[in-house]
Parts: structure tokens; sequence; C-alpha cells
């Protein structure tokens, strides 16, 4: 930038100067004088700094201006340059014309307003140095960090379909810059905004602003505060600049209104990097451009753009036809004298680049593999498959994309289809007798293609004898009637019997005759083959259901034979009795579990609780083999430990299936309140005395049938009037998700909830403690010791 020693004054021809006032003036007259040029110069350079940023033309040519505006307006130059660089009025900047000049034109106060002009007409001159977008990003970024404490500056452009298009950006990462290249046209974007509106949009409360926009940053509270400002040219709002903050809060009125001044700077600059020169227009240029008019598809001609070292940096678009079309959507001749980096950013990063530098050095053409591409036409998305194809022409490049057949995609669409459908079409015309096969026909059919298809008559001689009639008769009322077809048919080939089908429908002439037949032939085999499996399964499944509902309806009619359940409580040697068997809900077997519960001649009373592994009609049976025998070696004599060492030699000599089984015998003697009990695996009684349940303690003893050696001993305890005791299997206890422990701590927590001593009482407490649905047989004996020896009960056996 250049500037003139002597600032100009305006008398008439424009070639006056500013003369300092002479013989009144002391010595502070001459400081003034000595300030005066240097002020008027700096003064004139700032708003010279303005006028280039504002028109992209050059500092005479701004010098120029500047005094064309001063003629027109009757000023002085002075005037009109703090009138550009808003810094007052006509008469504050100098004496009008005609009237005497004061002594000394005074230094201006470094008022804020004076502040922001000579900000202003700094960032003027150097926006004169920008020829990028993107280097105007960052020269923005510098000037207003100090002034409007910005901490980063993006600035977008408004894309042919609405959208927005980020041409430059400083004080941001690549990463985010890239995520935020492209912005398509969507609600809440605030630059979109603000070029929609032409209006600043100002985002100061990150929590309320969330909430309308979406927000710029990873994460966006990295910049608390943000202003969206439209460049408004000529009434329309095509670029927004965006000046991003770190520190929260609102822009104060005086850095509202410097931006709205930084951005009205930044139109010139804008508008001379819109300015691009256009492509040579020789003779040969438009004869190259008329013949790309005329080709089809997409191709361009290139030529390479050096830089001082020679290296292709980049390359210029002399010639496009009419379907090239670049990322922004710019077609054809629109896309001339324009560079390829700023129309296919991502070609920087492919290898395509380095394709055409290969061609450029040897000469070589180079044609890619076909790469696939979404495309879009009239709102859908499709997916096309294109080639590319480079060659050197003189000392550019043509470079052209060739989109594969649409008709070959769908033909081979077409059968990908037939083959995994299985299935083929045919076409029979009923005037010509022309016949039309695709190749899957032949396949389904399992006929050879050497022997041609057959004609619709024929379809029926190629089925097995059962299904001819019923393929004819379709075939009949489809030719004669037009009545559509779908019959199922089978063939024999040499792998067998396969299962076909048919559907067909004919096509009419204006008398409603069918004149074509239409169809398709599908192989249902594998379909077929499934449908059969299910059925027989269906039907094994069925007869095993039976077979097993039949078993457990007879074991069920057994055991309630075997172990009958008494309708009230037994009296048995003074003891009041209650008995509950509950057979389990899951599944469709019958369990082994049972009780005995019977008095003795000698007036003592014998009380067994047993269970069976296993379920159905072996368990049932050796159910009964255990319980009749056990009551029988008691009723006999046999101690209880004796009772159980036979018992264990029943089950390991049985003839049935061998099993195990668990098992308490306990024998109460009323004359003495003794109760003597043995146990083969089982788990121990419960005594509920004086409102404490406890366990008894365990004698010793394995499951029966699990040794032939087994060890049995017995116990005693005495019973006390008032006491509770209770026997039980382990479906009362025990859960698949827990130990056994804590199922009997449930147990005793039930017993001290449970204090009546009704009859029937037994019921709510297994209500209280079963699940909804039984995995187990559940299996209890309730004995508890009356209070008053009148206690009502029926004396019965078990």
């Amino acid at each position: 930038m250049t500037s003139d020693p002597a600032i100009p004054a305006e008398n008439g021809t424009g070639s006056g100067t500013v003369t300092p006032a002479g013989a009144a003036a002391g010595r502070s007259g001459g400081l003034d004088r000595l300030r005066e040029p240097a002020a008027a110069s700096a003064v004139l350079e700032r708003a010279k700094g303005v006028v280039m940023a504002l028109t992209g033309c050059s500092a005479d040519a701004a010098h120029e201006e500047l005094l064309s505006r001063a003629r027109a307006g009757d000023r002085t130059l002075i005037e009109e340059c703090r009138l550009t660089l808003g810094g007052g009025s006509p008469g504050e900047a100098g004496p009008a014309p005609g009237r005497s000049a004061p002594a000394a034109v005074p230094a201006p106060a470094r008022e804020p307003a004076d502040e922001a002009s000579a900000a202003l007409g700094r960032l003027g001159k150097a926006l004169a140095a920008v020829h990028t977008p993107h280097e105007l990003a960052g020269c923005l970024l510098a000037h207003l960090a100090e002034t409007a404490d910005a901490d980063a500056v993006l600035i977008f452009a408004r894309l042919p379909a609405d959208g927005l298009e980020l041409i430059g950006h400083a004080g941001v990462g690549s990463i985010l810059a890239a995520q935020w290249r492209q912005v398509p046209p969507l609600s809440g974007i605030a630059a979109l905004e603000s070029l929609r509106t032409r209006t600043a949009c100002w985002l100061e409360d990150l929590a309320a602003d969330r909430k309308r926009f979406l927000l710029i940053g990873d994460p966006p509270e990295r910049w608390r505060s943000r202003a969206w400002l439209p460049v408004v040219t000529d009434g329309t709002a095509e670029v927004s600049i965006g000046v991003l903050r770190t520190r929260p809060g609102p822009f104060t009125p005086r850095t509202r209104e410097y931006l709205r001044a930084v951005v009205r700077l930044c139109a010139g600059r804008l508008r001379a990097f819109d300015a691009r020169p256009e492509p040579a227009t020789d003779g040969s240029a438009d004869a190259v451009q008329a013949v790309f008019d005329t080709l089809p598809g997409a191709a361009m001609l290139l030529t390479p753009v050096r830089a001082p070292s020679g290296e292709i940096e980049d390359y210029r678009i002399d010639a496009a036809t009419a379907e090239a079309t670049d990322v922004v959507g710019r077609t054809g001749r629109r896309l001339l004298g324009l560079r390829i980096l700023e129309c296919w950013p991502p070609v920087a990063d492919e290898s395509l680049w380095q394709r055409c530098l290969d061609v450029m050095n040897a000469g070589k053409p180079y044609e890619g593999e076909p790469f696939a591409q979404q495309d879009v036409g009239a709102g859908v998305t499709e997916l096309s498959t294109y080639s590319v194809r480079v060659a050197r022409l003189g000392d550019g490049l043509v470079i052209s994309w060739v989109r594969h057949d649409p008709a070959e995609r769908q033909e081979q669409r077409l059968a990908e289809v037939q083959r995994l459908g299985n299935l083929g079409w045919a076409s029979w015309n009923l005037l010509t007798h022309d016949v039309t096969w695709s190749a899957q026909v032949f396949t389904v059919l399992d006929r050879d293609p050497a022997h041609g298809p057959v004609r619709l008559s024929g379809l029926p001689g190629l089925t097995v004898p059962e299904d001819a009639p019923l393929l004819t008769r379709a075939v009949e009322a489809l030719v004669h009637e037009g009545r559509p077809a779908d019959v199922p048919f089978r063939i024999r080939t040499a792998r067998g019997v396969r299962h076909l089908r048919v559907v067909a429908e004919a096509v009419a002439d204006l008398h409603g005759r069918p004149v074509e037949v239409h169809g398709v032939v599908q192989d249902l085999t594998a379909q077929r083959s499934a449908e059969l499996a299910l059925v027989e399964s269906e039907r094994a499944v069925l007869t095993e259901r039976g077979a097993l509902r039949n078993e457990r309806a007879l074991a069920a009619r057994l055991q309630h034979a075997l172990l009958p359940l008494p309708d009230k409580p037994l009296r048995l040697a003074g003891l009041r009795v209650e008995v509950a068997y509950l057979p389990a809900q899951s599944g469709i077997h019958v369990g082994g579990d049972w009780y005995s519960a019977i008095e003795l001649p000698d007036g003592t009373a014998l009380f067994v609780v047993g269970d069976v592994a296993g379920h159905g009609m072996d368990a049932v049976a050796t159910m009964a083999q255990l319980r009749f025998s056990a009551k029988g070696m008691v009723l006999t004599g046999s101690s209880l430990t004796g009772a159980l060492s036979r018992l264990n030699t029943l089950l390991l000599h049985s003839h049935g299936p061998h099993g195990t089984a668990t098992m308490v015998l306990a024998h109460y003697r009323p004359d003495e309140r003794r109760l003597v009990w043995a146990q083969a695996g089982h788990l121990p009684p419960l005594l509920l005395r004086a409102g404490e349940v406890r366990r008894l303690g365990r004698p010793g003893g394995m499951l029966l049938g699990a040794s032939t050696t087994p060890v049995f001993e017995e116990v005693e305890c005495r019973l006390e009037p008032g006491d509770r005791l209770l026997l039980y299997t382990d479906g009362l206890v025990e859960r698949p998700s827990e130990g056994i422990d804590r199922g009997l701590e449930r147990l005793s927590r039930a017993l001290l909830t449970d204090h009546t001593d009704e009859p029937g009482s037994l019921g709510p407490l297994l209500a209280a403690l079963l699940e909804e649905e039984r995995r187990d047989d559940v299996c209890v004996v309730d004995i508890r010791v009356p209070d008053d020896a009148t206690d009502p009960a029926s004396a019965a056996t078990g």
C-alpha cells in the first residue's frame, strides 16, 4: 500500500496542501504544526484501508475514491476520511470551503469511537492482503481476539440447495472443521438462521441456546457465547460470519456495533473472492467447450496449476460436460475457471489424485475399478456404479466418469432374486406360440436348456401322473377363460421328487380373449420338506403327550389309592395330627413323596415321612413298596435303625430300576411323652416350643439305596404339652435360587407367626410358604401335643 507524503486540500483543483497557521502561534502552535501532518496522514491511511476492504480496490484507487467523494459532498479530504471512519460530522472535521482555517487541526481525543475507528482502519489495511476466505477468517481472529475477546471465527456460505459450506475457519481444529464442512438445510442452525432473517443471532445464554440451536463444538461448552452475523449486500445474505468466545455473558452494545462494522468491512473482500477470472475465451477454448457440451456423461478438461517450484498443486477446469457436477451442485459451464480442490475437496486425500499425477508424468491413460456412489434424483437416493478414466490431452488432462447401464444392473438384480427365491419367470404367447423362459426355470424344472422350453399345454406332461389332471384343468381355465392359476405339482428328478408351484395370469386383447400368459415357477421342495417334518414332529409330540398324560393319570390314581388323605385331624396316642400332600404343579409327572401316621397296637404311634427320587410310575411303585414295608417292619418289632437297614437292602435288590430315597421314622410313647426317631438322608424335624423354633439334632444316616453298608443311628426327644413338631419333605423349603438353610429359616418364621391351634391351620401355613407354581411334591405331618387332655380329634390310622 502506498500513501502521499502531503495531504491534498479541496480548493477546486484538488492539488492544494494543508498549511499550518502562522504568525499568531507560539511555541504550542509549533508543536501542533509538527503533529498536524502526522495526524492527518494517519486518518487518511485508515480511511483508505476501509475503502480497500469494502471494494477490494488498490491503495491508489482508494485515494481517488475518497477525493471523489469529498468533491461530491463539498468537503475537505480530511472531513471525508473522518466520515468514512465514522469519526464525526463534517463540521467537526475541518473548515468548510470558503472559510478561513483555524490556526491548527488539533489531534483528536482518544475516545472509544476513535479507538474503534482506528481498529477498523487497521483491519481494513490487513484485509487488503488476504486472498481466500480461509485467510480472511485468520485475519479476523487476529484482530477480534483483542477487540472483541474472540477465540474462534467461522465463515459459512449458503449453498444452492439452502445448506451451508464452511469456507473459512480459524481457532478450531481440522477434525471439527471437517465435521461441519457441509451443513444440510436443517432448522436450529444459527448461521443459517442469520442468513434467512438477514439479522445477527446473539447466543449469550448457553443453557437456553442449546435448546434452540445445534451448537458447534466438541463439547459445545467450549464456547460460552457466540455471534452469527450475516454479510448483507444488495438486500441478500449469502455469507454468515461466526464469532465464538470462551467467556460467558452478553456482547456489550459497543461490541455488537463494532462487530457489525467488521462484517460490513468484509463484504468487499468477499465480493473480490467471488470475482474469479474467466478462462481464456479464444476460438480454440470455445470450440473445446462446444465439443464438451455435446458429450454424454460427466467429463472435464483440466489444466495443471503449478507452484513456483513447478509442482502441480491443483487443476483448473477449462471445459466440462453438462452432467459434470461438483459437491455443492454446480454443473457444466458453471464449473469453468474453478479449481478441482474447490469443487471436490476429498480428491486431495484419494488415490485418484496420485493417478492423475502419474498420467501427467507418464502419459499412459488410467482406468479405475468400478466404484459405488449415492446419487439423488427426484428426491430418491440410489446407489449407482461408476468407472473413472483419466487421459492426457496436450498439457492437460481429460477426466470422465462413466455410469454403468441401469438395464444391466436391473438384469443382474432380477437374476439374483430368481436364484435366491429359487424361482424363474416364463411367458407363453398364445397366438404365435412363442415361449420364453428365464434360465432359472430350466433349473427349477430340471430340464436341459438344449431341449428348449415347452408350451403351456405341455407343462402337465412334466409332472408326476397323480398331479397331471389338476394342472391340466388349471391350464385350460387359464387359456380359455383367463382365470389366474396357482397350482402346486410334483416332478421326478435324479435327486428325487421335487415339490413345485406355478403361478400365472393371462393378458387379454380388446375383446377379452387371452393372448399371452405370464407366470413364475417356484421350487418349494425345501419348504414342503420342512412342513412335512413339522407335521410329523407335531404328531409325535401329540402321541408322546397323550402317553405321558395317561401315565400321569394312572400314577395319580394309584398314588391316591396308596396314599389316602384324611379329611380331618387324627387323634393318635394322645396327639393331634394333621397331614397334607400337594403334588407338583410344573411338569406332567407325579412324585414319590409319602407319609404314614398310625397308632400301633400297644398304644404308641408311628410317624413316617419319605421322598423317593424321581417321578412317574417308577417313583410311585417304589414309594408304595417303602411305605408298606416300613409299617410292616415296625409292627413286627423291628427297631427304627433295623427297619432303615432292611429298607436300604430292599432298594438295592429290587427288580425295578435302582433308585434312592430319604426317610424319617419317629416312634412316640405317650406314657413318657418320649419321641425316638431316626433318619436316612432326610431334613430334620422342626420343634416349636414356648415361642421358639429349633431343628432337632440329626442322628447319623445316609439316604437309602446309596450304600451296601450304611450306618443308622437313633435319638430321642421328650415332648411337652403345647409342643408342635413338623415332619416334611424338601419340596416345602427348597427353591432353585437359594440354599436349603434359607428355606429352613423361612419355615421357622412361618411357624412362629402361625399362632392358631384350631384344626385346619396347616392350610394357611402352606399358602404362606409355597410359590405360585410348585416344582416338587410337598408332604407334611403336623404333630401337636395338646395342653388339654380333652382335645377333640378323631381316632384314625394312615
